[in-house]
């Protein structure tokens, strides 16, 4: 046997507990294995395994020397499965929750270029139920608004920037502009996910809240913004969900010298050694057209 073969037949035998159940499940006769672990144990100058009449165990250098021959094969293991993908077109579901503004207005209208690029994956969207754990929520992955703090979970970055507060020019026309973010007090201010206390930049940099009302509260991104573009009322938002309207000149930014830093949009999935392909697809996928569009 080579070196390969003699810390693979060491880790089944450190696993199953026996020279016996090692050959068998590698193919080897017992004498084999048993020569491995004596190989080993010569080269490395250390007894591996403890062993009597009734049981074997690992002893302290054994199982550091494990911990490492594990590791290894476990790697070798990845990298043939990565390879291996690679060459394996993505197919299958995909299930994603997503916020219901960023998938209206950023995903869907991209989704025919995924689909020509991957016709075989079928993507299963909730925009209803939101949860930052892909885990408890059954998912492959969720795109989540806010920070995170999961170590089960790997975190990708889709979009960073300001908190924008907007309203129309009719509105702005009819009830004055504010200078100031303690102005609002006097404005209808339509109330959204982030609730009636609006954060600001105050004058030595510290977070200045202003606790703001009006006649509209709502959860949902769509209508905060629909609400602001006909006028009712001022909004406070993530700046993507005002971007084409700022652009078009249906809303205006409000108080940009005492604006925040917006809480991230990422990409949140499962840390699994190995991540799907298909899944992988639909992440690189939210990578290209946020950095695309934005």
């Amino acid at each position: 046997m080579n070196k390969f073969q003699d810390i693979l037949a060491f880790v089944r035998v450190a696993e199953l507990g026996s020279f016996t159940s090692a050959a068998r499940t590698l193919s080897f006769s017992t004498s084999a294995v048993t020569k491995s672990i004596t190989r080993l144990e010569e080269d490395l100058g250390a007894q591996l395994f403890h062993r009597t009449t009734r049981r074997m165990h690992l002893t302290e250098y054994g199982s550091e020397f494990y911990e490492r021959c594990r590791k290894i094969l476990q790697d070798m293991d990845d990298a043939e499965a990565a390879v291996r993908e690679r060459s394996i077109a993505p197919s299958g579901l995909v299930r994603i929750a997503l916020p219901p503004s960023f998938g209206r207005r950023t995903v869907i209208p991209a989704l025919a270029g995924f689909y020509q690029r991957y016709p075989d994956v079928t993507l299963e969207l909730s925009m209803k139920h939101q949860t930052a754990n892909p885990i408890e929520g059954g998912y492959d992955l969720v795109v989540h608004s806010g920070r995170l703090a999961d170590s089960r979970l790997i975190n990708r970055i889709l979009l960073r920037g300001p908190q924008k507060t907007v309203a129309s020019p009719a509105y702005l026309e009819s009830h004055g502009r504010p200078e100031t973010p303690d102005d609002l007090l006097g404005h209808n201010c339509l109330v959204g996910g982030f609730g009636s206390n609006w954060h600001f930049k105050g004058p030595g940099g510290e977070d200045h809240v202003v606790r703001v009302a009006g006649s509209l509260v709502t959860d949902s991104g769509d209508i905060l913004r629909e609400a602001a573009v006909a006028g009712i009322g001022i909004s406070q938002a993530t700046w993507w969900i005002f971007r084409e309207d700022l652009e078009s000149g249906d809303l205006v930014s409000l108080l940009d010298d005492f604006e925040i830093e917006a809480d991230p949009i990422s990409i949140v999935f499962p840390a699994h050694r190995r991540t799907p392909v298909k899944v992988r697809a639909v992440v690189d996928f939210l990578l290209q057209i946020t950095r695309n569009r934005f």
